[in-house]
This record gives C-alpha cells, sequence and structure tokens, in this order.
C-alpha cells in the first residue's frame, strides 16, 4: 500500500491545479480500501488509488462514467480532472463532483423496500447501457462480471477453515450450484461492489450510487449478491422480484454473496461486521 496523506494530497492539487489550491481538503473517512478519498472544498472529492492493483481503475471511470451516466436514473460519479503521478506518488488519480448524501451502511436502510427497489431499477438501467468496447473482466474488476471460478481455491480454504459438518456441506453444495453454470446472454454493464458502503442515501431514498472501480462489462450475477447481505425478508424478495434475471444468475449470484461473505467473516474487525456477515451466511444458506 501506498501512503497517501492529507499533506500529499495538497501538495498534488497546489503543483498540478493551482487553481483549487486555496480549498480546504478533508480526508473522507471511512474512504475505502482501493482509494483514498478526500473532500476538495465543498463541490469536489479526490480519490487516489492505494496500490498498484488499483490504479487501472482510474483510467476506466475518467473513461466509461461520463458515457455511462446518461443512460441510468441516479447520479454516479462525475470526472472533472485527472491527475498525474507526481510529489513522490506514483499513480493517475481523479477529481470528482462531490455528491451530497449519507451511505447506507451508516444511514440504515430507511425503506427497505423502496430502497431495494430503487437499486433494482438503478442496476436494470446499468445492464441496458450501452455495452459496447466496454472493459472485460479482469483484475481490473477483481473479475466481476467474469468466472466466479476464480475464487474456488479461496471459498474451499475459507469453507476448510470455518465449519464442518452439514454446514461445510451446505455452504460447498451453494458454492458448487453457482459454478455449474455460465452467463449465456450478451455482455452487459456491471458495477461490481454493490454495496451499502457505495449506495448514498438522502430522506431515506436511494440518492446516488458510488465507486465504480471494480466495473466491467460481462455476467450481472455478481451485482445482485446484495440481496443476501444486505436486504432481508420482503426487501430481499421485491429486490429479487424486481431484477430481470434467471435462476442460473441468481445461483451464481448466491455464489458471489457466499464468497463474499466468508472474506467478510475471515477478515472482520469488528464484532459489528461478524454479526453482518453471520446474518448474511445464514440467509445464504436458508435459501439454498
Amino acid at each position: 500500500m501506498v501512503p497517501v496523506t492529507t499533506a500529499l494530497a495538497r501538495r498534488l492539487v497546489r503543483r498540478q491545479f493551482p487553481h483549487w489550491s486555496d480549498l480546504p481538503i478533508r480526508r473522507i473517512r471511512p474512504g475505502g480500501w482501493d482509494n483514498r478519498s478526500f473532500r476538495l472544498g465543498e463541490a469536489m472529492a479526490l480519490r487516489l488509488p492505494s496500490a498498484e492493483r488499483y490504479a487501472a481503475q482510474v483510467d476506466k471511470e475518467q473513461t466509461w462514467l461520463p458515457r455511462l451516466a446518461p443512460h441510468l436514473p441516479l447520479p454516479i460519479p462525475q470526472p472533472l480532472a485527472r491527475g498525474r503521478p507526481g510529489e513522490g506518488y506514483p499513480f493517475d488519480w481523479s477529481v470528482m463532483a462531490w455528491i451530497e448524501g449519507t451511505p447506507a451502511l451508516r444511514a440504515g436502510a430507511g425503506d427497505p423496500l423502496q430502497l431495494a427497489r430503487d437499486l433494482a431499477a438503478f442496476l436494470t438501467a446499468l445492464q441496458r447501457a450501452p455495452a459496447a468496447g466496454g472493459p472485460a473482466p479482469g483484475v481490473h474488476s477483481f473479475h466481476r462480471g467474469g468466472a466466479l471460478a476464480v475464487y474456488d481455491a479461496e471459498t474451499e480454504a475459507c469453507i476448510a477453515s470455518m465449519a464442518t459438518g452439514p454446514k461445510a456441506e451446505a455452504m460447498r453444495s451453494v458454492w458448487a450450484r453457482a459454478l455449474a453454470t455460465r452467463w449465456s446472454g450478451p455482455p452487459v454493464w456491471v458495477h461490481g461492489d454493490v454495496a451499502p458502503g457505495n449506495l448514498l442515501l438522502r430522506e431515506g431514498r436511494l440518492a446516488a450510487v458510488l465507486d465504480f472501480g471494480c466495473s466491467a462489462v460481462g455476467d450481472p450475477a455478481c451485482d445482485l449478491a446484495i440481496r443476501w447481505m444486505w436486504f432481508a425478508g420482503s426487501a430481499a424478495e421485491a429486490f429479487r422480484q424486481a431484477m430481470p434475471a434467471d435462476a442460473a444468475t441468481w445461483d451464481r449470484a448466491r455464489g458471489w454473496a457466499l464468497w463474499k461473505t466468508l472474506l467478510g467473516l475471515r477478515d472482520a474487525g469488528s464484532a459489528r461486521a461478524m454479526r453482518r456477515h453471520g446474518r448474511a451466511l445464514a440467509a445464504i444458506l436458508a435459501d439454498a
């Protein structure tokens, strides 16, 4: 990881965008893992990749977000400028328009049913956006939109370390069912990291969707994992009913949810995170 401090961000802005150098810079917390984020004045945000494996996301977002925005029903990040390496920092970086709102992870779900329907409408529009020439899944998207089998060994290792007996077999059954299907439709846009921290709410409604660093053009199943990882009960069912996905896509989505949940349990840094991922795992297995 590359140390990215407020002082570094200030030096980069002063050197490359001197017309903004008098604006205050404040670190955004939590600011994400792939990027370190800062608010620049009241109307802008800085996104600086924290490691080389995230650096390719800058070009992707700078290129594709302006093309996607007109096709979507809610705001997404709008690139305003592109920063270059300097001041000892080795990667390109972005200046984005600031979008006001509170991440769903902090705000709660508002009206869960309405949020489920709003998110389904957004993802449906994203899947229908023109995809020709878009980035195929790969390392830049951490294989979102690609084959779930990339994470087979990692998932099996998590299962082996966390569970035995019927529970382990239930997890393996969910995983095997997911791996048994393939996306047979045309490639579509996927966000790649549909998570509460990337959903902005205002007055309890979904107001914007952030962080397209893991976006790609491929299989949309990964975007549907939030059904188990965030929604519950009638909201989970409303999300499923509102999404145009077949049974095989939902099987793969459950596999993505299992993989992400097992990693979350493995790496959880708090009791609250453990409880959240534990609830998701219970929902995944109950729905198998």
